[in-house]
């Protein structure tokens, strides 16, 4: 892969929690509910008026990285609860992005 395009975020496994695929599919809705409702912040669709900043920019990176992390966790439910191979399951995620010509 092109080293120049790449970027790895990494998240965590979180302690002190017991999700199920259950609890973790609404905590997955609700943190994408607030990433739209930051958005549409952004875009005005509240009928508020703001003005485009870092302070939005920066509230919208928060809660994309809170929906992200919820998915993480939801990965590591399937794994350890359900078997799932997580790792295959992204090798073959990172051929499809690659045979698509979405990365190097």
């Amino acid at each position: 892969m092109g080293s120049q395009n790449m970027k790895t975020i990494t998240l965590p496994r979180l302690n002190k929690l017991s999700p199920t695929l259950e609890s973790t599919a609404l905590k997955l809705m609700e943190e994408a509910g607030e990433l739209a409702q930051a958005i549409g912040k952004f875009r005005n669709l509240s009928g508020e008026q703001y003005e485009i900043d870092n302070q939005i920019m920066d509230v919208i990176a928060s809660e994309l990285a809170d929906t992200a992390q919820t998915c993480i966790t939801m990965m590591y439910v399937l794994e350890e609860k359900y078997g799932v191979d997580i790792d295959k399951i992204l090798e073959d995620h990172i051929a499809k992005l690659m045979k698509k010509g979405y990365c190097e």
